[in-house]
């Protein structure tokens, strides 16, 4: 369940999908495993469909990874050639089973499972003309709204991938998608590649992902990045590649880099954990200070501190431990317990802090509750001056690609002022990176890079408010 005010941002999913030509094995274990490294990409549902010569076995459900796929439930998926996974945070849609991914839809032509990360920007138009079409929909979820594209473009086209191909001429906003068909597994990722998706081989065996992490996971090697714009066909015959789409600009959601990809990934390219270090030698660079010690937020503050502590010469520590056993899904059930979530999250080290002029870097601040809590934290340890340092730019204007900024009514760097809100989050200092310098983070992309929720400059156009309202209360049950 998505936590209500919850400080971190939220990214919509991860995908992953294997076709074994003999060296894989067990796909669902395979699957298990590429989907278990995705775990930060989503926690809220997750699910695999299994394709055993055309026969789909699904099993989805709400929860995390180890917590949905038992070992009971692992064997009774069975056997087979090919599996689609996906991990899912909501962003449109409630969370719900029924929304849980993949999705498996029977038509004309036969089967499909869909797993599908990002988000539709014209959505509600579609879902709308669809539905005046007679088209029935079942989830809430703007992937069964490419689903239904790809289904109805099908009946005519004389390939699967071909109708991939049609239903992208309709599709706006974000889309990395991993689809098999009865014979056939196909990645597609949209023209402008807002999101990451990657393949990789374990012999003649081809996988997908989100993120390479997953590969690493499951001892399979890293091939390449899918283009924006590509569809990459596997079939009995091998691996081929339909650019139709591709050639357009790019804009890769930047923070990928920043947050939400896992820092041993390599992604377009560029490694993360390097892009996440020199986001900290910038911020060194642009917001000096005399200090003792630098520290960083776990998990994703940690290689920015490491950065800013090597530009700086300032001492870079371990200055919190993080309980490991708690997740983004943790719900304290009492208002008090919520008070407290970060102190059961996080424990200063107060040896490493205490007298000291500390460091704090952090990837963002989205409404500043958790920062002042953290801030608290060190000071209570006996922190003698906390300077507060951010990897990203202040966050100013929605995100509709994927990631749950649906307004900027709740951004604090909307309504305050750097200084006000060092004084709300009761800091010495605070510094943010300086939005020219995110083309810069990583120097090995081949994207461009969408930063449209600190600069308000979208790649594509933004869904109309009044799109946007008349799909939420449409998937809400309101008239």
């Amino acid at each position: 369940m998505r936590e209500s005010g919850s400080e971190k941002l939220h990214e919509e999913c991860g995908v992953f999908g294997v076709y074994d030509r003999g060296e894989a094995g067990d796909v669902a274990a395979l699957t298990y495993y590429g989907l278990y490294a995705l775990q930060h990409r989503g926690q809220e549902s997750c699910g695999m469909a299994i394709n055993d010569d055309g026969v789909f076995t699904l099993h989805k459900d709400v929860g995390l990874v180890n917590e949905v796929f038992t070992p009971e439930k692992l064997t009774a998926l069975g056997g087979g050639r090919m599996a689609v996974g996906h991990c899912r945070y909501a962003t449109t849609g409630t969370r719900s089973r029924s929304n849980a991914q993949p999705l498996v839809v029977r038509h004309i032509k036969g089967s499909m499972a869909l797993a599908h990360n990002g988000n539709l920007t014209n959505a509600a138009e579609l879902r709308e003309k669809f539905e005046l079409e007679g088209g029935i929909f079942h989830t809430t979820s703007d992937t069964e709204v490419i689903a239904y594209a790809i289904t109805k473009e099908r009946i005519h086209a004389p390939s699967i991938e071909a109708a991939v191909g049609s239903a992208m001429g309709q599709l706006a906003g974000a889309y990395s998608l991993v689809i098999s068909s009865p014979s056939k597994l196909i990645a597609a990722r949209d023209p402008v590649g807002f999101r990451p998706l990657c393949m990789g081989r374990m012999g003649e065996s081809v996988l997908f992902a989100s993120e390479s992490c997953a590969f690493d996971a499951v001892g399979a090697e890293f091939v390449r990045d899918i283009e924006p714009g590509e569809i990459v066909v596997v079939d009995a015959q091998g691996v081929r590649s339909i650019r139709d789409h591709c050639g357009g600009p790019t804009a890769m959601c930047v923070f990928e880099f920043i947050y939400f990809a896992r820092p041993d990934s390599v992604i377009d390219g560029s490694s993360v954990h390097i892009a996440r270090q020199r986001a900290g030698a910038f911020l060194a660079l642009q917001h000096p200070v005399q200090a003792d010690v630098v520290i960083g937020v776990p998990d994703s503050g940690l290689d920015a501190a490491l950065g800013y502590a090597k530009q700086s010469g300032i001492p870079y520590d371990i200055g919190f431990l993080k309980n490991k056993y708690i997740g983004r899904t943790f719900i304290a059930p009492t208002q008090k317990q919520r008070e407290n979530d970060v102190r059961i999250k996080l424990n200063p080290i107060a040896s490493v802090v205490r007298g000291k002029r500390v460091v704090l870097v952090d990837d963002s601040i989205v409404r500043g509750t958790t920062s002042l809590k953290i801030v608290k934290l060190l000071r209570e340890a006996g922190a003698k001056e906390v300077h507060m340092r951010l990897s990203a730019p202040p966050f100013l204007y929605p995100c509709y690609f994927g990631t749950d900024i649906d307004s900027s009514e709740h951004l604090i760097a909307y309504r305050h002022t750097v200084e006000e809100i060092r004084s709300i989050i009761e800091v010495d200092s605070l510094g943010y990176l300086d939005v020219n310098c995110l083309d810069k983070l990583a120097d090995n992309s081949k994207c461009g890079f969408c930063s449209g929720c600190f600069t308000g400059k979208y790649p594509v156009e933004p869904p109309k408010k009044s799109q946007k309202s008349k799909f939420e209360k449409k998937i809400s049950g309101q008239k």
